[in-house]
């Protein structure tokens, strides 16, 4: 084996990656235990430190590293730049899930193999944490699972900055399959979060106001008489709202926002005094509390002929120029997320004291995951964020983006997908798609009136924690998972059989190579590594996917039948890409296509990513 250059080594709960390279005819050098020996070291004051410590904090201190001389050490950390956060991978915490080594080997056999090679570098390194892993030995290993920097594309805060560059990079529009997100940290984007906040908000009453007027009448009474010919009045589905009908100025106040939208979308802002429609005279404070009345409280609106017509007029123009218009719905829904975790975690240091003080109507932020909160109104995002605002989130950043209101479900309840990918090349960049994936189910119907994270939330490691509910609809699978061939089978039966091969599959593989792109030169890749990536897809009503973020380290412990045969498909199928095909090209790759192999191309000095002029519109003297 060592001649033959076949000595690799595991960390975490990686059994069938062992396996498969064990019947190659490999032999491990066995790493110590993630953790375990440290804490032992430090005793009792030391392991409790450790384990207190926030996750994902970019040191990762505490955790024992490989070194030269096959023993263990205390990480001294990372010289890495913290300028984005660590990522939070979604093996992290699957130690309790790791299938006992000794029951693969009972005969010590590989045990005393190991032994034998414990001075040898290992040619191959399979591992969750680059970081735990001496850089010098590192330096020497030949193929190795990670790229070393990855948090532009791997982090929610460093996807979302990519992508707002993409345009600098490729003839894309992010706004076509990345739903608008913002770094709440940035004073910029906060405010442009305010501004988008509050133009959604406008198009939102107007949609409200055609929404209801297709609605059965509820009542006979009839406001005030308008000027702009006969008004009907119209109530939302809701018992708490007033029972007179707000002042018809909400509506117009609503229009005349859009109106100076669509001026700002076609450059025709140019000689007005106050070019963005957020800084216009109307009282924006007064505007969505009565937004806020009509969405969420059930107030009625005043709505005459001419101004329906008008509506309509104006939502069909922004929906030629906004491509998200039809995905983000009418209630003005966001989430906010912190940057590095995943699986659905993260703190929420404050969140609680905040909720005390949220006005009724909001939605609390004990409905949602801690650290994943879904918000309906303005105030409630900037206190929640206020009140997160920590020590450690100068290391997490908090996003905030734009919920899909709008999406396919499946018998009434929310899915994503998880799609599979490779980068084996960052020069010329390399990617391969893996044709499987699978679809992961809540354990609630879908409903915006009720934000549970067991509604909204289709993470396997946030659903496990609940039984499926009562309302279920029974043709949900038990184990809330589907493959990629039970999606197919049931679009078949919607008769939208080709919307998999002729919309969402190319969707998904152009938002990847899209991010891709747009990060080639800030991940740092090495030669002879490779990666492998999650993506997480929500798909539109008009079959669209749309990517929420992508994940370093996917996990690959088994949660169900069909994740069972895929997790341990796409390991397979990997050690064949990655090793075998070196040898033999012609080698089987399972379910792997290669979509893309750019031309390479040479390193020059980065002068910067935010090739941006700003200014402001010219004035009439």
């Amino acid at each position: 084996s060592v001649q033959e250059k076949k000595i690799f080594a595991v960390q975490g709960p990686y059994p069938i990656i062992r396996r498969l390279l064990w019947a190659r005819g490999w032999v491990e050098r066995k790493l110590p235990r993630h953790n375990k020996q440290l804490k032992q070291q430090l005793g009792g004051q030391g392991k409790r430190q450790l384990e207190t410590e926030p996750s994902g904090d970019g040191a990762e201190q505490g955790e024992t590293v490989l070194n030269p001389c096959g023993g263990a050490q205390p990480s001294l950390g990372t010289t890495e730049p913290l300028h984005y956060p660590w990522p939070h991978h979604e093996e992290e915490e699957q130690e309790e899930e790791e299938e006992d080594e000794d029951s693969e080997d009972p005969d010590g056999i590989h045990d005393f193999m190991s032994y034998l090679v414990r001075d040898q570098v290992p040619n191959f390194l399979w591992t969750t944490h680059l970081s735990t892993i001496d850089r010098e030995l590192l330096r020497k290993i030949k193929v190795v699972n990670r790229y070393p920097w990855v948090h532009p594309l791997s982090t929610k805060e460093g996807l979302c900055l990519s992508l707002q560059n993409l345009p600098w990079f490729e003839q894309a529009d992010p706004n076509t399959f990345f739903p608008r997100c913002y770094r709440l940290g940035i004073v910029e984007e906060q405010e442009a979060f305010i501004e988008d906040f509050r133009l959604t908000a406008a198009r939102s009453l107007l949609k409200l106001a055609l929404e209801k007027a297709e609605d059965k009448l509820v009542g006979t009474e009839q406001p005030p008489k308008s000027s702009k010919g006969p008004v009907t009045s119209y109530t939302m589905p809701s018992t708490e709202g007033p029972e007179f009908p707000l002042s018809p100025q909400l509506v117009e106040e609503a229009m005349e926002v859009c109106e100076q939208h669509l001026d700002v979308l076609g450059h025709q802002d140019i000689d007005r005094k106050t070019p963005s429609p957020c800084r216009t005279c109307i009282n924006w404070d007064h505007f969505l509390q009565g937004y806020y009345r009509v969405a969420h409280e059930g107030a009625r609106l005043a709505l005459s002929v001419a101004e329906r017509e008008r509506c309509q007029s104006l939502l069909q123009r922004l929906g030629e120029q906004l491509p998200q218009l039809s995905m983000e719905g009418s209630l003005n829904i966001w989430i906010l997320k912190p940057s590095a975790k995943s699986r659905g975690r993260g703190k929420a240091e404050g969140s609680r004291g905040s909720s005390q003080t949220l006005h009724r109507g909001w939605v609390s932020p004990s409905l949602c995951s801690p650290g994943i909160v879904c918000a309906t109104r303005l105030e409630e995002v900037l206190l929640l964020a206020q009140g997160w605002t920590t020590p450690s989130a100068r290391v997490c950043e908090w996003v905030v983006q734009k919920y899909m209101e709008r999406l396919l479900t499946i018998f009434g309840t929310k899915f994503d997908i998880r799609q599979w990918f490779m980068v084996t090349d960052g020069n010329p960049l390399t990617v391969w798609f893996y044709r499987d994936c699978y679809l992961r189910f809540c354990s609630q119907p879908f409903s915006l009136r009720h934000l549970e994270r067991s509604r909204h939330l289709c993470n396997v490691s946030v659903q496990k924690k609940y039984r499926t509910s009562p309302h279920q609809d029974p043709r949900v699978p038990s184990d809330r998972i589907w493959s990629s061939k039970q999606f197919q089978a049931y679009l078949a039966r919607l008769g939208q059989t080709d919307a998999w091969h002729q919309v969402m599959v190319p969707g998904m593989k152009a938002a990847i190579l899209n991010s891709l792109r747009c990060t080639q030169d800030q991940v740092g890749f090495r030669k002879g590594s490779f990666e492998l990536y999650g993506a997480d897809f929500l798909i539109g009503e008009d079959y669209q996917p749309w990517l929420l973020e992508i994940n370093s380290c996917p996990t690959m412990s088994p949660s169900s039948t069909v994740t069972r045969q895929l997790c341990a498909n796409v390991q397979r199928d990997t050690l064949r890409l990655v090793l075998d095909r070196k040898h033999n090209p012609r080698c089987s790759i399972g379910a792997f296509e290669l979509i893309y192999k750019g031309a390479a191309v040479p390193r020059c000095l980065t002068v910067g990513l935010k090739l941006m002029v700003e200014g402001c519109s010219l004035k009439k003297p």
